[in-house]
């Protein structure tokens, strides 16, 4: 019997004290979701939470994802912004062991091309052993702008920390490798 393909494990997780108790229809992880399934034509399954705006909670989530999960790549939503409870880049830079600025710069610079708010917005990125991390806004519209904006470099970081082979729909997203010589 052929071995089946291997499918790439993706995380999906939605930082918001309401969607987490239910007081709010959770919309941001189900636009990742449809944004991946459009993009991406290899194989792969999606592990999804729902977590509030707490530090610990969401640190624990991040580890479950990335060690036991062995997730290949992780996106939030959600918990970007200035206020109070809005924690997710903070606990994304103290767990990754690596960060990759030019991911956030490249979100807000689209995002500010619609909305001057975006410069409120403090997405970021990065990498912790064989798991790429990005964190996105929480409005759904949002989400697929910044990912159309950086989507095309996150197969080749992904196989740069030794995850699985992504590949994409070119007629949506047409991700960037360097020729081989």
């Amino acid at each position: 019997m052929p071995e089946k393909e291997p499918r790439a494990k993706i995380g999906i997780v939605t930082v918001s004290d309401r969607a987490s108790r239910g007081e709010y229809e959770d919309r941001g992880g189900p636009a990742i979701e449809k944004y991946l399934t459009e993009v991406l034509t290899s194989p792969w399954e999606k592990v999804t939470r729902v977590v509030p705006d707490e530090i610990s909670v969401l640190k624990l989530t991040l580890e479950e994802l990335c060690e036991d999960q062995n997730c290949c790549m992780i996106i939030t939503t959600g918990g970007t912004g200035p206020s109070k409870r809005d924690i997710t880049p903070e606990v994304t830079e103290k767990f990754c062991d690596k960060l990759l600025p030019g991911f956030g710069e490249m979100m807000r610079k689209i995002s500010f091309e619609i909305v001057p708010t975006a410069l409120l917005s403090r997405q970021t990125a990065g990498v912790k052993g064989n798991t790429f991390l990005i964190n996105l806004p929480g409005q759904p519209k949002a989400i697929a702008e910044c990912l159309d904006a950086v989507f095309a470099a996150i197969p080749y970081c992904i196989d740069l920390i030794d995850g699985p082979y992504l590949t994409t729909d070119e007629k949506r997203i047409k991700s960037f490798r360097p020729k081989k010589k």
